[in-house]
């Protein structure tokens, strides 16, 4: 799990197994923030279309969440088209990824612990931020 800033910058990283979902993974990421930047909203996929979410995020930080409903969504939807211009920004999240997996050692995970795959990521992201500035 990746948060990035505008420039494709990584705010706060998390590595976790597959089983958890998204959606539940996204307020411990946020929790492990590298920088005190807090953004205005964040944009996800449609993985993170959770009211729950939403209104936690809402609740605890004060964000708006954009994500596209799911098309088997059975409630009202909450978002109109005016917000949803923004998820088009979402490349950034993607462009990140792609920075990332250019690194052999991150892209083939030789590491079995987590642990030790999670450092090679945060070095990576390092490298990341200082060939930015």
């Amino acid at each position: 799990m990746a948060i990035v800033d505008n420039r494709s910058l990584p705010i706060a990283l998390l590595v976790e197994s597959a089983a958890p979902h998204e959606s539940g993974l996204a307020i411990p990421t946020l929790r492990s923030r590298y920088t005190r930047h807090v953004p205005d909203r964040l944009i996800g996929d449609k993985a993170y279309d959770s009211d729950p979410l939403r209104k936690e995020l809402r609740r605890r930080f004060g964000w708006e969440l954009i994500a596209p409903h799911k098309c088997n969504r059975r409630k009202p939807p909450t978002q109109d088209g005016r917000s949803l211009r923004r998820y088009r920004r979402r490349w950034g999240v993607e462009r990140f990824f792609s920075w990332v997996q250019s690194f052999r050692r991150v892209e083939t995970r030789y590491d079995y612990y987590p642990e030790n795959y999670f450092g090679f990521v945060q070095l990576a992201s390092i490298i990341i931020l200082l060939r930015r500035f």
